[in-house]
């Protein structure tokens, strides 16, 4: 990784957009930490230590922008709610789908609807974020109807604004820009982390048991990267041969390629999906002083962490249930989501138009079959691999009795992910300039 830094800042382009890209992390970091005029913060912290399972993710992949209700509380967030709403959308809608196969100008198309939508969904979210917080402080004792006013615009427009930097730095720097700033704001959390870790494992210890503790939370941690960086390459490659034919007076084809099939065919999506509704349940019961037994039952079953607490009497046997409903949700949405974003009937036509197929499977529906048995493989490997990667830091986190760590199983996907992307993305640049080099001489 560092090596293929070092050879990029050597070339003056790519070393223009690494630091053009640094400069606007620069900016989202600063603006994270600019509150917004007239709230109060210290409402939003006694919210997230009451119930950190509900708004622990929120506030990681905000960077603390979320605890600290700064200009961009609402991070980009609202713009990854758009952009799976439009690929749902897509589907269902036959004139986006057309519009989709419209080759550069139906994406832009596409791309503009989506800003659209993420506009309308920043103001949701802090619509509800202002009148729910308000209840708790947000805005002193006596809030008036400007200081509402004011925290829709302000938010609205840092969600915004962080979009407009994402596209910059698709367009002008290296990398996806949007996940560049979600891997940013997850990594920023870290010094806190490791705080918390060192209060909880070094501090008080005597020297060998810190230094134990230490040593094993570095092997976990690196045993997790090693294991999400093999989950995130791991490909099946399906080999695909091309017959020979005649066009005009020249013989083309025979030659023989492969389709890449990725293990984890929907990345963070499902596990994404999943976390999501289960603490939608908590942030819902949070708005609620006079909660009766029975309400706050379900919400210990969907609590995270009151899955692993062995050392904890006082929590029964039945919260195990919200873990089993929180695998078959990963399980169901990593299938769920692979079926709108590949398409074995397309895949299997778009080979047979070009004069291709499978050694050993017939053209067609029977190749299409194919695909699909492999595929559904693959799903399932994947969506086992998302679940131990998401279950070891919290029963990490139920055996040491930390609940405030923000670098979770989600969080160690989403930055190996971005990081291997950015750095392939870097090296094909550096390769079509060495082409573009020997080309010219």
């Amino acid at each position: 990784m560092f090596k293929t830094l070092q050879n990029a800042l050597k070339v003056k382009e790519l070393r223009k957009k690494i630091f053009y890209t640094l400069w606007m992390l620069i900016i989202v970091r600063l603006g994270s930490q600019i509150p917004v005029p007239g709230t109060d913060n210290t409402a939003i912290q006694s919210v997230l230590n009451s119930n950190s399972d509900a708004f622990g993710f929120l506030n990681s992949i905000t960077g603390g922008s979320f605890e600290a209700f700064s200009i961009f509380a609402l991070s980009i967030s609202p713009y990854i709610t758009a952009s799976i709403i439009m690929q749902l959308m897509t589907l269902a809608i036959p004139a986006l789908e057309e519009m989709q196969k419209d080759g550069e100008d139906g994406r832009k198309k596409i791309a503009k609807i989506t800003r659209y939508v993420t506009v309308g969904l920043a103001l949701i979210q802090a619509a509800v974020m202002s009148f729910s917080f308000s209840g708790q402080g947000l805005f002193g004792s006596d809030p008036q109807w400007h200081h509402y006013v004011t925290t829709l615009i302000i938010l609205t427009a840092g969600s915004a604004m962080l979009m407009w930097i994402g596209e910059r730095i698709t367009e002008k720097g290296v990398g996806n820009g949007i996940s560049i700033i979600l891997t940013v704001n997850i990594l920023s959390g870290i010094p806190s982390d490791i705080v918390t870790l060192r209060d909880a494992f070094v501090t008080g210890k005597s020297v060998p048991m810190a230094i134990l503790s230490i040593v094993i939370i570095l092997v976990i941690m690196i045993a997790m990267m090693i294991f999400v960086i093999y989950l995130q390459d791991g490909t099946r490659q399906i080999p695909v041969m091309y017959a020979k034919k005649t066009v005009g007076r020249r013989l083309i084809g025979g030659q023989s390629s492969s389709i890449p099939l990725k293990v984890n065919t929907a990345g963070v999506i499902p596990v994404i999906f999943a976390s999501s509704l289960m603490s939608l349940p908590s942030i819902i019961g949070q708005f609620f002083t006079n909660q009766s037994t029975v309400v706050v039952r379900i919400l210990q079953v969907l609590s995270p962490s009151c899955w692993f607490r062995f050392t904890d009497n006082t929590y029964p046997w039945y919260v195990s249930l919200g873990y089993i409903l929180y695998v078959a949700m990963i399980i169901g949405f990593a299938y769920f989501y692979t079926s709108i974003t590949f398409n074995p009937n397309e895949v299997s036509e778009n080979i047979k138009k070009q004069g291709g197929s499978v050694p050993g499977i017939r053209p067609g529906k029977p190749t299409a079959e194919y695909f699909t048995k492999i595929l559904n493989y693959l799903v399932f490997i994947g969506a086992i691999g998302l679940t131990i990667v998401c279950t070891v830091p919290l029963l990490c986190s139920g055996l040491s009795g930390i609940q405030s760590l923000s670098f979770g199983g989600t969080s160690i996907i989403i930055v190996v992910g971005v990081v291997l992307e950015t750095l392939q993305q870097i090296e094909s640049q550096m390769l079509v300039r060495n082409y573009k080099g020997f080309l010219n001489n």
